[in-house]
């Protein structure tokens, strides 16, 4: 039913509030005057930016006229001089304080020279710097040299000769220069007698003298000499510096070739890889390229991909006979700045103007977006799961006061929702969830029963799984029929539409349609009923079971509220995720009995390997579940907070299986080694074979001397008493080889004695073996048959080399800390038989140990969910002790979980207990107690747990259910409590 709200003179459509907003309009305007300005002002300043071009270009070329002028009226005025035309030395040395007047009134100048049509050459340098005076190797005090070079009158050739002057021009010294193949006529700067021009500009070049680029101006004086002086074109580039608009402007000189002559970062014309060439103007700067190779448009800009620039590019006459191009660019936003400055400037003044007009935007809009403001806060809050807040008051807009009514009803529903759903999550165990999804239903529907079935899991049988009636769980046995097959004849027919793939389904029944339903109807005393039967299916529609609300007749209105369509499908809704966490519970038990079959799968598969430890991963689990269960009914304070969750005991449970899965990477015949020298097969036989033959040898011995004549009586007399001593050192070997608690010094002296013993080989024992034992039989000299051997050998193929991905590296990030041996085995028939106590090697000994540190690698790699994350850390350190000296992380007893200290009390008393190890017999309990009363007392065991396990007699729970009767002898519990220092 639509809902409608009283008419109202003063509620309005909500389009028509916000046109009379005027905000929006001062922003548009505020916005179309900044733009105009802006765009005006742009034009102005690009329009302004080519008069300043022009007149930059008229600037540069003042500048380069003002540089080039004075130094060609210099030589105009020199070239006049009557000693220029001389051909002697002597005369035009006449010119030595005119040059140097010359050079001291131009600092620009690098040198004045002349030079004429016979190859004569004079040239006056002032040495201003100390580079130039090293590089010259002239004396500290000089200031100018004098370089001549005299062809004309000289028989023998050029005679060059180099003299130095100080600032008086008094000759400090002079030096000859010897195969001086200078010649002017050769240079660029030198007018020829046939050109048609009396002055000229070079492009520029290396100076032959300072090694310095620059460029010579020169001038004819005569039809036979040429007067000429050097400029560097560092003085060009300050020239250029001083007309950079902006930090970034681009601005150079080049010439015809697309050399660069100028530019204001002098450097870069010395960077190229040949000091005699200068760079193209190309490579200073990309946006040179680009307007190079590319050229501006028609508004001279150029966008060369990283920004916009403004250029110029024009001719420029340096005064000679060559002509320069002047390039200029400028970046756009750097020539704009201050028109962006003028634009945010704009933009405050007219967002001033705006602060100053939103008083009364505001006044006008403060009664209609208040209520809206509120109903975004609502939908925030339901945003967040919070339904609690506030109900907004009513606004004058209709729309806004419709949307609150809608959102006060949706919070309602959605509130009531998600608090059912988060009580259905709450639950991890699947009987208790099943009554909670009946309770809620039942309070959705304001029924007074309610039945839930589930599906069977092979059939589409429905199983009653829950009954309320009048809030009060009922036993299932109030009905007939626990199992109901919806297809049946006897289903009910509303059962039956649920099967066939309805989703829900209202009816009226009475006592004669009810059914199997009429104990419910007479529980409630009541003559009629009505029925809500809702389908609860799964992700894939599939049918996982049925719920039925029931509520009794009485009331007389013919439209009750919980059988409203509004109440049936928010009973729908709720039971779509009442299935998935009944689905979702059903998956999980699943899961864990798959999990619980597979680890005692693994666990029975571990105790298989071996007929001599079958049953420890499965007695293990029963004595740490004991133990565990008196700790957390003690009453004693160390275990006053021992209460596991069902979470805690699943983990204890799968650690404990688990304990040893390690194993499976262990061999058999170690964890089965019964003897010393057995590994695949006991090897004691070989051993034999040996005596065997030096009693054959015995036999021989006698029979060669009683053939050559010896004494029979003496000769048997030997033979017996040797064949006596061999078969006592067999027996002694033979014992040995059995093991025991401990071997005596003695014992492995008569050993050692024994292995001295030789016998002959004549086979070559390298025939007929694996490639990896003729591998390892390499390392020892091979010896020409027949061959001496000792009794009991250790060969270096007896020696297995560990590979070094066995080895664990000391920062290992499992933390593990474990003497590696450096051998995986050492099979030596001496060595083996020399073990003081058991049948181990210290090598099949951390063999053995190693199974701990799989078991922890193979559980850190398995993904636990978390609440099983620790089941590493409690199956890893059954191997621990409390003092720190077990392994294989030597933990300590505060590092260790109450947990892991138990299963090494379990896996201890297992293993002294057990009657199936093949290397002992099993011990009896007083046996087993005192040996654990001395672990406890010298820090291996746990002292607490030990208490607690002799105390609680956890122990004798454990003894009737797994060993033999006569193992369970007599002891005394205080005795062995004060044994292990415990009083």
């Amino acid at each position: 039913m639509p809902f409608s709200v009283p008419a109202n003179k003063r509620q309005f459509p909500l389009h028509i509030h916000i046109s009379a907003v005027i905000t929006l309009l001062l922003v548009l305007m505020g916005v179309a005057l900044g733009v105009f300005n802006y765009r005006q002002n742009t034009r102005i300043i690009l329009d302004s930016s080519q008069k300043l071009f022009n007149q930059i270009e008229h600037d540069v070329q003042l500048d380069l006229l003002n540089t080039y002028q004075p130094l060609r009226n210099t030589l105009n005025l020199l070239a006049r001089n009557p000693a220029v035309q001389a051909g002697q030395f002597e005369s035009r040395m006449e010119l030595l304080p005119t040059f140097a007047q010359a050079l001291d009134d131009n600092p620009a100048l690098s040198a004045l020279y002349m030079g004429d049509s016979q190859g004569n050459f004079f040239q006056v340098r002032p040495l201003r710097t100390e580079a130039i005076k090293k590089r010259q190797k002239a004396p500290a005090q000089a200031a100018y040299e004098v370089w001549s070079v005299q062809r004309s009158g000289q028989a023998q050739g050029a005679v060059s000769s180099k003299l130095f002057f100080d600032q008086a021009l008094t000759l400090l010294t002079q030096r000859s220069v010897l195969n001086s193949s200078y010649d002017p006529r050769d240079r660029s700067w030198f007018i020829p007698l046939h050109s048609n021009i009396d002055q000229s500009t070079t492009s520029p070049y290396l100076f032959f003298s300072t090694e310095e680029v620059g460029t010579t101006l020169s001038k004819r004086s005569s039809a036979k000499t040429v007067i000429a002086a050097d400029l560097t074109l560092s003085e060009l580039s300050r020239t250029l510096s001083k007309h950079l608009i902006t930090p970034n402007t681009q601005i150079v000189l080049f010439d015809n070739s697309g050399q660069a002559v100028a530019y204001p970062d002098a450097s870069k014309l010395l960077t190229g890889a040949s000091t005699t060439q200068l760079p193209n103007v190309t490579t200073l700067h990309p946006a040179l390229d680009r307007l190079i190779n590319q050229g501006a448009d028609a508004s001279h800009h150029l966008d060369d991909g990283q920004r916009q620039w403004v250029v110029s590019l024009a001719n420029v006459d340096d005064g000679g006979a060559n002509g320069l191009r002047l390039a200029l660019m400028v970046p756009e936003d750097e020539l704009l700045a201050d028109v962006y400055r003028l634009r945010w400037e704009g933009a405050l003044v007219a967002l001033a103007m705006l602060l100053l007009c939103l008083p009364l935007g505001w006044l006008t809009s403060r009664l209609l977006v208040k209520p809206l403001k509120g109903l975004v806060q609502e939908a925030n809050a339901i945003r967040s799961f919070d339904f609690n807040y506030p109900v907004q008051q009513q606004s004058p807009v209709l729309e806004i006061d419709q949307l609150a009514t809608s959102m006060r009803r949706m919070k309602e529903t959605l509130a009531s929702f998600f608090e059912i759903t988060a009580s259905l999550s709450a639950h991890t165990r699947f009987e208790p969830l099943l009554q909670s999804v009946l309770v809620e239903m039942i309070n959705i529907g304001q029924a007074q029963a309610g039945l839930i079935y589930l599906t069977e899991n092979d059939n589409t049988n429905l199983q009653l799984k829950g009954l309320i009636i009048n809030d009060q769980p009922r036993a299932l046995s109030l009905l007939a029929h626990g199992v109901v097959n919806p297809q049946g004849d006897h289903a009910p027919l509303w059962l039956r539409t649920l099967s066939e793939g309805q989703d829900s389904v209202v009816c009226l029944l009475d006592l004669e349609q009810a059914g199997e339903l009429a104990p419910v109807m007479r529980e409630l005393d009541s003559q009629s009923i009505h029925l809500i039967g809702i389908r609860l299916h799964n992700r894939h529609r599939e049918t996982v079971g049925v719920l039925a609300l029931i509520l009794n007749n009485s009331d007389a209105a013919p439209h009750q509220e919980p059988l409203s369509a509004e109440r049936i499908a928010f009973i729908k809704a709720v039971s779509g995720a009442a299935a998935v966490s009944i689905e979702s519970q059903h998956l999980q038990e699943r899961q864990k009995q798959l999990l619980n079959a597979f680890i005692q799968l693994l666990a029975g598969a571990i105790d298989a390997k071996s007929p001599y430890t079958g049953g420890h991963c499965q007695r293990v689990p029963e004595l740490t579940f004991m133990l565990a269960r008196a700790a957390q009914q003690s009453q004693a304070p160390q275990f006053a907070d021992y209460n596991p969750s069902d979470e805690e005991w699943e983990a204890l449970q799968i650690a404990a299986w688990l304990h040893d899965c390690g194993k499976v990477t262990t061999p058999e015949y170690v964890v089965d080694k019964a003897t010393k020298l057995e590994t695949l097969y006991d090897r004691i036989h070989e051993i034999r074979t040996r005596f065997e033959v030096l009693k054959r040898d015995a036999w021989i011995t006698y029979w060669k001397a009683l053939a050559q004549g010896g004494n029979d009586q003496q000769l048997t007399e030997q033979r017996d008493a040797r064949l006596a001593t061999l078969d006592d050192d067999f027996a002694f070997v033979a014992r040995s080889n059995v093991g025991g608690e401990a071997m005596a010094e003695a014992d492995l002296e008569r050993l050692n004695h024994i292995a001295q013993h030789t016998w002959s080989r004549t086979l070559d024992d390298r025939l007929g073996v694996s490639w990896e034992e003729n591998k390892r039989q390499e390392t020892r000299q091979e010896q020409s048959l027949p061959v001496t051997e000792r009794l009991l050998a250790d060969k270096p193929e007896h020696l297995f080399m560990r590979h070094e991905s066995e080895l664990i590296a000391s920062d290992n990030p499992w933390g593990f800390k474990l003497d590696v041996p450096p051998y995986k085995f050492n099979r030596g028939e001496l060595y083996n038989l020399s073990i003081t106590r058991g049948t181990l090697t210290s090598e099949e000994r951390y063999i053995i140990n190693n199974h701990i540190v799989q078991t922890i690698l193979m559980l850190s790699s398995l993904p636990f969910p978390s609440y099983l994350g620790n089941i590493a850390e409690i199956a890893g350190g059954h191997h621990e002790r409390m003092d720190g000296k077990g392994y294989p992380k030597r933990l300590s007893r505060d590092d260790m979980s109450l947990a892991a200290r138990m299963m090494a009390i379990a896996d201890i008393f297992e293993a002294l207990t057990a009657s199936d190890r093949p290397y002992k017999r099993g011990k009896s309990l007083n046996e087993a107690l005192t040996i654990m009363a001395s672990m406890s007392r010298d820090g291996h065991i746990d002292p607490s747990l030990f208490e607690l396990f002799m105390r609680e007699q956890v122990f004798m729970q454990y003894a009737r259910q797994f060993l033999e009767p006569q193992q369970i002898d007599a002891f005394d519990i205080d005795a062995l409590l004060l044994k292990a220092g415990i009083n």
